[in-house]
């Protein structure tokens, strides 16, 4: 009989299609995740991947393996999500996954409040810029910029946040229009309607600063490295900040609150999501 986790192991792996990338999503080191492929090929009497110099490719019988452990993976997330939404109370832990500037703004200083409501609750709030599988459980609660398509995953709208120009007032000061320079966001974050807006207010001006993390960006414009595009919850409330005139319509993001349905009605994440709602409810909505 194989090894459940060697299975495991091998299924992120074609899934990420490389021992990098599975090893990160596991969290373990890349000789970790080659062994385990080569344990379950030992107990199946397969060859599940040709090995070559810079890479693993799957064979056939790698990729009708690989199918079978996904499918396997998702009803194992199944059976989590099951017994998540079975457990009564607002007891546990609840992941919330959120974009960074937002985590530590508008939903880290309010967690005492939830702390004070339900002191057997413990939350687990991620800043994260890349979108966490509320299928994988990688988070219960996910807080986006964008509406999710998936038919599994129930959707509420939070509000509405807008983007304006923003930078220090010794730089606008000191900088005529035509040299000015902006922060924009890193790869990571290219093809976003943020960037997209970005480089259409920059007409061509150069970027002078990328960072993936808003907080380092408006640091930066504070410093008078550039112009940052920041969402007023940030822009606003900095004193060292000025807006600048954009030009055309301002950039708006809606604001949704998305958890898997299969979870939806467990008491401790209802209580949660009932928190988020207020904390953009205090915040006017954010738009």
């Amino acid at each position: 009989m194989f090894d459940w986790e060697d299975l495991r192991h091998f299924g992120v792996f074609a899934q990420e299609s490389s021992l990098s990338g599975a090893a990160r999503r596991l969290k373990v080191d890349h000789a970790t995740v080659a062994r385990r492929i080569a344990a379950l090929e030992s107990s199946l009497g397969l060859k599940l991947v040709d090995r070559r110099p810079r890479s693993y490719l799957l064979t056939a019988e790698g990729e009708r393996i690989a199918a079978l452990a996904t499918r396997m993976e998702h009803e194992s997330y199944a059976v989590e999500r099951t017994a998540a939404a079975g457990q009564t109370g607002v007891s546990g832990e609840v992941t919330i996954s959120a974009p960074p500037s937002m985590a530590a703004a508008v939903i880290a200083p309010r967690l005492g409040q939830l702390r004070a409501r339900h002191p057997a609750l413990r939350v687990c709030l991620t800043g994260a810029t890349r979108v966490a599988s509320l299928t994988r459980r990688e988070a219960d609660l996910a807080v986006r910029l964008s509406r999710p398509a998936e038919g599994e995953l129930v959707v509420r709208k939070l509000g509405t946040v807008a983007f304006s120009l923003y930078a220090c007032a010794a730089y606008l000061d000191a900088t005529a229009p035509s040299d000015y320079g902006y922060i924009a966001y890193d790869d990571s974050m290219e093809g976003s309607p943020q960037q997209e807006w970005l480089k259409q207010q920059a007409l061509g001006r150069p970027i002078v600063m990328v960072s993936n993390e808003l907080d380092i960006q408006a640091s930066a414009a504070r410093a008078g490295v550039g112009i940052a595009a920041l969402p007023h919850f940030l822009g606003e409330r900095d004193g060292a900040l000025r807006r600048v005139k954009c030009k055309g319509k301002r950039l708006t993001r809606e604001i949704w609150l998305v958890v898997h349905a299969d979870i939806r009605r467990a008491p401790r994440i209802q209580a949660v999501m009932q928190f988020l709602g207020l904390c953009f409810a205090e915040h006017g909505g954010l738009s």
